[in-house]
């Protein structure tokens, strides 16, 4: 769902997300009139195709991390958050990100022409994180298309490894369900579909999606600039890794690998 954080904002997701710097930016300024904490930069992602594909391509990825007045923050890796609940421990308030879909290219055959191409959509909802340890956070996100029927629940525990030398590093683990609309929107086969694919029909419901694993580094070459590596290991779930398009024409099991070069203003 993310982009990297969420689905498949592939990002899965997803731009598949830009996953990185995450130990860098937990703390939040404590006045709401700060000036604004910005990095740009870009890089480039591997990816699978679409989402349960085993083709992969590479994508140039854009990187923003901007920590802006009033608790906003806007980010290519966890979309826009804009601070309700702002305590020591506590944070949450809300939320939105941008999800993107796969075009004819990206299904490739026998699939393109066949299966539904996606167009990307915004979801917006709500978040909350609790800062467990200085070293730990778990969090849950919740949103809702704004142009369509799907729900997405996120579930996640970030945990920031010791630093190696100047390297800072983490670890992220998470959890991802549907709704039927968002499941059946990715994952579904029409009879008609199904007729000319030579597999079964397909209409999941809601329920587990995918779990991942991934890490991130960020590798510093001066006060300002740097390197930022993400790992993400994903496998999907339930309806999902059972559908005729992943078992049939893709995998269960998807990888994505981004090395982005980074400023900070």
């Amino acid at each position: 769902m993310s982009l990297r954080r969420f689905p498949f904002a592939l990002t899965l997701r997803a731009v598949a997300g830009l996953l990185c710097l995450t130990t860098a930016f937990h703390a939040r300024a404590d006045n709401v009139t700060d000036g604004p904490n910005v990095l740009l930069g870009g890089g480039v992602e591997r990816m699978p195709a679409w989402m349960g594909s085993s083709e992969h391509r590479n994508q140039a990825v854009p990187y923003i991390q901007a920590e802006l007045p009033w608790h906003i923050t806007l980010s290519t890796l966890d979309g826009l958050t804009v601070d309700l609940i702002h305590g020591q421990q506590w944070r949450g308030g809300l939320y939105g990100n941008y999800l993107w879909g796969r075009d004819h290219d990206e299904l490739g055959a026998p699939l393109a022409g066949v299966v539904d191409s996606l167009s990307p959509r915004l979801n917006g909802g709500g978040y909350l994180e609790y800062q467990a340890t200085v070293q730990l956070n778990l969090g849950a996100t919740l949103s809702h298309d704004t142009q369509g029927a799907g729900a997405y629940l996120n579930v996640y525990a970030d945990y920031d490894l010791p630093a190696l030398g100047y390297i800072e590093h983490s670890l992220q683990l998470q959890w991802q369900g549907m709704n039927g609309p968002a499941m059946r929107r990715f994952f579904g086969v029409t009879p008609g579909q199904a007729a000319k694919l030579g597999v079964t029909p397909w209409s999941p419901g809601a329920g587990s999606q995918q779990v991942s694993l991934e890490y991130d580094a960020y590798i510093p070459t001066s006060v300002h600039t740097g390197f930022a590596l993400a790992l993400n290991y994903t496998r999907l779930l339930g309806d999902a890794a059972d559908s005729p398009l992943v078992r049939s024409f893709g995998t269960p099991n998807q990888l994505t690998t981004t090395l982005a070069f980074v400023y900070r203003l």
